[in-house]
């Protein structure tokens, strides 16, 4: 697999007379991609229905000329402002009933016809034209699906396509009102028409009408992207591309990759620090140039899955952001590190936003590889330092891991729709698990809830899993590997049922629920083997296959043969041993890490990288902070 740079560049925003110069630059940088065109409709279509493309077939010939390779990407994350004259209602709502208004971006309800068919005409313009343009190599479809909590919209095109959707899932309201148990507080319907959105209710909503909403907006996101990549498949071979954010689960990442050719994400090491990480203040001192040693990772690993394979960084972080509440600038080596740890997680494509930062609008803090004023920013003499190293280093691709992490998204919305406790995020309880995997020196691979996913690892951890089929359950026992699931594992069913007459995986114990508990944050359950559970325990009665107790003697632990269940939120110390236990079961070598120092294996190397903000010392030789290391394998 041969890596590649690339860059995010808006030649609209720029005068003509200064492209030749930037692409020049570009590829004497040693760059070989740049985006283009994902939020350009309005100078597509200034006005309805006068095309304007002579400005973008000059800016693609410009670039391709230079040597480029161009990701064009459809402009529907920015319909223009006449897009409200036509469809007044197209507007997402908030949870609160208030229009999300025009004046930023991504202001469009995934569930409005007449949006889609704009959707639709303009991707069709732009493939029939770009379709067989040779500089055209990759496409981008929309941009950031979810950002800026877009997914759920309680407007009344959403209401009427729910219940379009419910008819099709349900066929009769009697199903429907048995499937939730509408019988509690007479919430029984007579017809499909007479079912709102669950929001704007007196206290909470019936859970089951909230998560089938949530499937509903997932599949919506994934009917909307699908209904470009047909438009787009029929124009063109080149691969089709999604960019994904970081911590993100209001849809189902892995439905929408089926159909795509690549998945990409947007990396923002130091902003999601700041901003998407539950951590202590010291912790997020010591990283606070630098980024979390493991967020990334775990995003590169689940997109990678997502992609079936194939994955790129579409927007890399190359300085301070403007969006978090506080924006440092990376210290020096980040963005050369940065990148090499995405190529030894998988990564084809490194792209850098963006090309120069904007002197104008909302994003005019956010610094770029040029400042302003045409100068070089910081990051660029990193990203020429990695073109030199790229072309010096093998191609290569990803070694399956031993390790397979499940993720599941609909887990994700089962835990949001009835958490039971306020800090219980099924994100952070996998990131956790990721976290301690990492700790001992492990590669992991992030796979999707499917029976056959599991097959090929020595260990599979599968924490939080809402809803645990019997099938799913089958090939977990089955697989050959040693299995951690819980907490919470197998307590749901689809429709938000507690699993009765225990949850799905407590037979192979021969145990019994008792019931739940929610902690505070200022309480723990001591374990009698060190550590402790946090935020989550379950009481369980069990006369067999105890492995560890609690320090008051109640079950912790349990395990039978290869499959072990958690009965709690493991603190560090606690993973730590339990994780550690399940590797020397399982034969799989582990190694302490320091903490700024992890490692990723790909097939031919083993590549280090030190998120500290010093050198560290390691099997003899000095790994300088922010920086990375090579060793064959």
């Amino acid at each position: 697999m041969k890596r590649t740079l690339g860059v995010c560049y808006y030649p609209e925003q720029w005068a003509e007379d200064r492209w030749a110069e930037d692409a020049r630059r570009m590829v004497e940088t040693g760059l070989s991609w740049v985006r283009i065109g994902e939020f350009a409709w309005s100078r597509m279509e200034p006005e309805p229905g006068v095309m304007v493309f002579d400005w973008l077939d000059r800016a693609i010939d410009v670039l391709g000329a230079a040597g480029l390779k161009v990701v064009l990407g459809t402009p529907t994350a920015t319909p223009p402002r006449w897009m409200l004259e036509r469809h007044p209602d197209m507007l997402a709502v908030d949870a609160e009933g208030r229009p999300r208004k025009f004046g930023s971006r991504r202001h469009y309800c995934f569930s409005h016809d007449g949006y889609r068919e704009e959707c639709a005409r303009i991707v069709s313009l732009l493939a029939e034209r770009y379709g067989p343009n040779p500089h055209v190599a990759a496409w981008q479809t929309d941009n950031e699906y979810g950002c800026h909590d877009t997914v759920l919209s309680w407007s009344s095109a959403a209401r009427d396509a729910f219940r379009r959707w419910l008819r099709t899932r349900y066929g009769t309201v009697q199903t429907l009102n048995e499937a939730w148990g509408n019988v509690f507080w007479s919430m029984e319907y007579r017809s499909f028409d007479e079912i709102d959105l669950p929001n704007l209710t007196v206290t909470e909503a019936n859970p089951a009408h909230h998560m089938a909403f949530r499937r509903f907006s997932s599949d919506q996101v994934v009917s909307f992207n699908r209904l470009q990549v047909d438009i787009l498949r029929a124009a063109t071979n080149a691969p089709l591309i999604h960019n994904y954010m970081g911590r993100e689960t209001a849809f189902d990442h892995f439905a929408v990759g089926a159909d795509l050719d690549i998945a990409s994400w947007d990396s923002y090491p130091i902003g999601f620090l700041s901003d998407r990480l539950e951590a202590s203040d010291a912790h997020k001192r010591a990283f606070l140039r630098q980024g979390d040693p493991d967020l990334q990772a775990f995003h590169h690993d689940l997109y990678r899955r997502v992609g079936k394979g194939r994955m790129w960084i579409m927007e890399q972080q190359p300085g301070p952001v403007n969006w978090a509440p506080y924006n440092p600038a990376p210290l020096p080596g980040m963005a050369r590190l940065w990148a090499w740890e995405a190529f030894a997680h998988g990564a084809e494509t490194v792209c850098y936003f963006r090309w120069r930062q904007a002197p104008f609008a909302q994003e005019q803090m956010h610094a770029g590889l040029q400042r302003p004023n045409g100068l070089d920013a910081p990051a660029m003499a990193e990203v020429a330092q990695v073109a030199k190293e790229l072309s010096a280093m093998p191609d290569a691709s990803t070694a399956k891991a031993k390790v397979g992490l499940v993720f599941d998204y609909a887990a994700a919305w089962a835990w949001e729709t009835q958490p039971q406790g306020a800090d219980f995020d099924y994100f952070r309880l996998c990131f956790e698990m990721y976290r301690g995997l990492r700790r001992l020196g492990l590669s992991v691979d992030i796979i999707a809830p499917e029976p056959e996913e599991v097959e090929g690892y020595d260990l599979v951890l599968a924490p939080g899993l809402a809803e645990l089929s019997s099938a799913m359950f089958a090939a977990l026992e089955a697989c050959g590997a040693h299995v951690l699931l819980g907490p919470r594992t197998g307590m749901k069913t689809p429709e938000m049922a507690t699993a009765l007459p225990e949850p799905t995986a407590f037979r192979l114990f021969g145990a019994r629920l008792n019931f739940v508990e929610s902690l505070p944050p200022e309480e723990e359950v001591s374990l009698a083997a060190g550590g402790a559970f946090r935020h989550w325990f379950e009481t369980v009665e069990a006369l067999v296959h105890v492995a560890e107790r609690t320090e008051s003697g109640a079950p912790s632990l349990l395990k039978s043969g290869r499959v072990a269940y958690l009965c709690g939120w493991p603190d560090e110390t606690a993973l730590d041993r339990m994780i550690g236990s399940a590797c020397l079961d399982a034969g799989i070598e582990t190694e302490a890490m320091p903490a700024a120092l992890r490692r990723r294996d790909t097939a031919t190397h083993r590549v280090y990288t030190n998120y500290g903000a010093a050198p560290i010392e390691w099997r003899g030789q000095t790994i300088g902070a922010a920086d990375v290391a090579w060793e064959l394998l």
